[in-house]
């Protein structure tokens, strides 16, 4: 099915989605315009015959040297028809590299669009809550972008008040 799934988002979005491939493992995959990939993603959702119901993971790219020098990677899954594809979104260095959330189709996708955010500084527009998700809120920098030194250093950050995301602010914890 998912070669039928390419062929709808090429019908529908002709402007907006290009260079369809298969990929690794047979699924099939294309490249979606930044500011489309929200109608892209609610046509995969919400059109019946596609039903992708799931977005298992999000996740970035860096391809240092290259231009644009990112890509977010979105793996959607249909569980009614037991079909994945995969959208690759191209992301340019700078200001100018922001990306719609998808958090208002997918819930899920609020974990990994802040994961890239922390991991790669690619941030989502309309991201309900874009703080770090893995690093301390000191930390400078993105750790998994490849131009991140190796050897570099991190502002000492003095003990504090341990905030527990389930049962509010408590005292810090020493064990």
């Amino acid at each position: 099915m998912s070669k039928a799934v390419i062929a709808a988002l090429v019908e529908r979005f002709p402007d907006a989605v290009h260079a369809p491939y298969e990929g690794v493992g047979g699924d099939d995959c294309a490249f979606v315009e930044r500011s489309r990939i929200v109608d892209v993603c609610r046509f995969l959702k919400e059109d019946p015959s596609l039903a992708f119901n799931m977005s298992p993971y999000i996740t970035a790219v860096d391809y240092l040297g290259a231009s644009p020098r990112f890509e977010v990677v979105y793996n959607l899954l249909s569980t009614v028809h037991n079909t994945r594809v995969r959208l690759r979104v191209k992301v340019p260095e700078g200001p100018e590299g922001v990306v719609p959330s998808v958090t208002g189709l997918w819930r899920g996708a609020d974990w990994f669009e802040r994961y890239c955010w922390d991991m790669y500084g690619i941030p989502f527009s309309g991201h309900p809550d874009m703080r770090r998700l893995l690093m301390y809120d000191e930390f400078e920098g993105h750790p998994l972008r490849k131009d991140y030194p190796l050897r570099g250093r991190q502002p000492l950050v003095v003990e504090r008040e341990v905030h527990d995301i389930f049962r509010g602010p408590g005292p810090a914890s020493r064990d």
